[in-house]
């Protein structure tokens, strides 16, 4: 069947993973406040730091008691200090079933050669069984993985009583999902992922747990001082109140800041959530009548509504060998992007074939609804 090539394009064709797409309406004017020459350690630069780690409290709603901070590199730095810092006391079960997991995985058991290690693992589109987990012990995992598309249903599985620590990477999972506060001991993110922002600071956010972990245990490490939490064995509170442990870039502050301001104007957690809830449903419709394209996610209860992955089911296509599958799939992502429909929305390179389409809260519906019939076109056109 020929399909015509669709006349409607996206207003915003930026459908990449990470960084992702702005808010709607943003512009370098929505920078004009920021604090340009001036130290981060100023007042006013210590009020704008601070007032990211407020904002993003009230937005998401994290308990009084627990500690945001600000730190460097990105996740991966919230994720890797964090692991530097708190394990070791007690075996680690890590769960993995996508690419950044199995580098936390890597990470753990040969970088830090601990011993007492459980890799717990699934195929991508699947997750492990939640049910094997032993809470006596530290856990690891991403709350959504962003190479698979595929999330925790929920904290159901988590033990209130646990002994150990949870540790989870959620940078394309806050912001767009209800956080389990109870649940989770450290949570980590970065600014580039739902809430659009710019790269290269990452936030950890702190139970009442991992700082006492912290302040009771000393890693038997070299520590690199981007990721001391802790000094003559008390939590570094100005971390958690805008005094980084580094420079920051102000104008990514600044940016930062903007994004929370248009969370809190588009209804908070809520209206986030709801913005990611109706573009995966845009998506969800036209996977259902679609006769070549399906989720790598295919239960729902796992099915992310950011990172959200597709595969490739037409039988001409799986029956291919892995580097033809590779290049229709490259011819088609090239395609969407000549077309300025659709950039970046090639599957992560450790994934199966297939596609990635951000679909968190600051891409709009239309747009959605405006790219799906050109997906349909450019497999017509590059398919065997």
């Amino acid at each position: 069947m020929t399909i015509t090539k669709p006349n409607l394009r996206p207003n915003n064709p930026n459908f990449s993973s990470g960084p992702c797409a702005k808010r709607p309406g943003w512009s370098v004017d929505a920078l004009s406040d920021v604090l340009d020459g001036r130290s981060h350690r100023s007042g006013p630069g210590k009020k704008k730091l601070a007032e990211v780690i407020d904002r993003t409290r009230a937005i998401l709603g994290v308990p009084d008691d627990y500690r945001i901070g600000i730190v460097p590199a990105s996740d991966t730095g919230a994720v890797e200090m964090s692991l530097w810092s708190l394990l070791g006391p007690r075996g680690v079960d890590v769960l993995v079933w996508e690419s950044f997991s199995q580098g936390w995985a890597g990470d753990i058991t040969k970088q830090l050669k601990l011993d007492d290690v459980r890799v717990l693992s699934a195929d991508y589109g699947q997750i492990p069984d939640l049910s094997q987990v032993d809470f006596s012990r530290d856990v690891v995992f991403a709350y959504n993985g962003t190479t698979s598309g595929v999330k925790v249903p929920n904290g159901d599985w988590i033990a209130a009583d646990r002994e150990g620590l949870t540790i989870a990477d959620s940078t394309s999972a806050v912001f767009a999902m209800d956080m389990p506060w109870d649940k989770l001991d450290v949570v980590t993110y970065s600014w580039q992922k739902v809430m659009g922002g710019e790269a290269a600071h990452g936030m950890v956010i702190l139970s009442p747990r991992a700082v006492q972990r912290l302040e009771t245990h000393t890693p038997s490490w070299p520590m690199p001082k981007v990721f001391l939490m802790v000094k003559g064995g008390k939590l570094i509170e100005g971390i958690f109140k805008g005094a980084t442990i580094n420079t920051p870039s102000m104008l990514a502050v600044e940016d930062a800041l903007d994004g929370l301001k248009w969370a809190e104007s588009v209804g908070g957690l809520v209206g986030l959530r709801m913005r990611s809830d109706a573009n995966l449903a845009v998506i969800e419709d036209w996977v259902a009548e679609s006769d070549w394209a399906a989720f790598l996610a295919e239960d729902k209860a796992i099915r992310s509504n950011t990172s959200v992955c597709l595969k490739v089911k037409d039988p001409a296509f799986t029956a291919l060998d892995a580097d033809a599958q590779g290049a229709v799939l490259k011819t088609l992502v090239k395609l969407l992007d000549s077309e300025g429909v659709a950039y970046d929305i090639g599957g992560y390179r450790d994934a199966p074939a297939g596609l990635r389409i951000w679909a968190g809260a600051t891409i709009e519906t239309s747009d959605l609804d405006a790219l799906l019939p050109w997906l349909d076109w450019a497999y017509a056109q590059a398919k065997p």
